[in-house]
């Protein structure tokens, strides 16, 4: 008999446990495991929207509009790079991390062709140590990485938000869309455990994302625009592009903070 929990991070990989797959030992919780992902890039001529090496359309917007201005950016669940790339070349210092050592080649070699300087790291972010991902970050991008966490790893992911973001800081997240025209799973929180299947990434509604980055000050929340395969930008109208702000009075990682009693 094995008892195994002791602290918030025990209650969470024993969750985590929940959604592994029988057949694949090493997949994980925190999104649809290595193996998945190993696969899913490892052919890089697949007709895949997003393998293009395109910036997402909002991100460039809020580079244009002067929303953000050149700093130190994370870009989580980075894939191929294509947004960190975009990033570096306009005068971001990039560290970008992927759970796929397969995506991080791709970036990597990406990177070294474009002639630009992203430092990238493979590995699950909320395992990493704080040395590796050590912040503050002026920007977090996250373009499909949130959608693809169970319900119970969104505590990790406030919690290194919380860790990471400078006072100032934004987070750029891209996530499936709820409702007519959305995608991803609209099963509730709790049947999500009972079915034990995150079913390719859940959808959310403006009113739910608001509630979780509510710690976060909105500056836009709308559909990601539609951009044709001509395009130098990446868009799709089924998901969310929003842009949250952290107060700039806000204590930094270190300090005393309510946010820290979620992890």
């Amino acid at each position: 008999m094995d008892r195994t929990v002791r602290t918030v991070e025990d209650v969470l990989a024993l969750l985590d446990g929940l959604f592994a797959s029988e057949s694949e030992a090493s997949r994980l919780a925190t999104g649809d495991g290595k193996g998945f992902w190993d696969r899913f890039y490892a052919d890089r001529s697949r007709p895949v929207p997003f393998f293009v090496s395109k910036p997402d359309e909002n991100l460039a917007a809020y580079l244009d509009q002067g929303l953000i201005a050149p700093g130190r950016a994370l870009d989580l669940g980075c894939g191929p790079g294509r947004n960190a790339l975009y990033l570096a070349s306009h005068g971001f210092e990039v560290d970008a991390v992927d759970l796929s050592p397969v995506a991080v080649a791709w970036g990597e070699d990406r990177a070294q062709k474009a002639g630009v300087d992203v430092r990238f790291l493979c590995g699950d972010a909320f395992a990493l140590p704080p040395a590796e991902l050590s912040g503050p970050y002026d920007l977090v991008v996250d373009s499909g990485c949130f959608h693809h966490l169970a319900p119970h790893r969104r505590v990790s992911y406030l919690a290194l938000l919380d860790r990471v973001l400078a006072p100032g800081g934004h987070l750029a997240l891209t996530s499936f869309a709820a409702g007519e025209g959305g995608t991803g799973s609209e099963l509730t929180d709790a049947d999500l455990y009972r079915e034990r299947e995150l079913q390719g990434g859940l959808a959310y509604t403006p009113e739910s994302l608001r509630w979780i980055f509510s710690d976060l000050g909105e500056v836009e929340l709308r559909r990601m625009r539609e951009e044709p395969s001509e395009s130098a930008l990446f868009g799709v109208t089924f998901l969310w592009a929003a842009l949250f702000r952290r107060d700039a009075a806000l204590p930094t990682s270190g300090d005393a903070h309510p946010a820290h009693d979620r992890a």
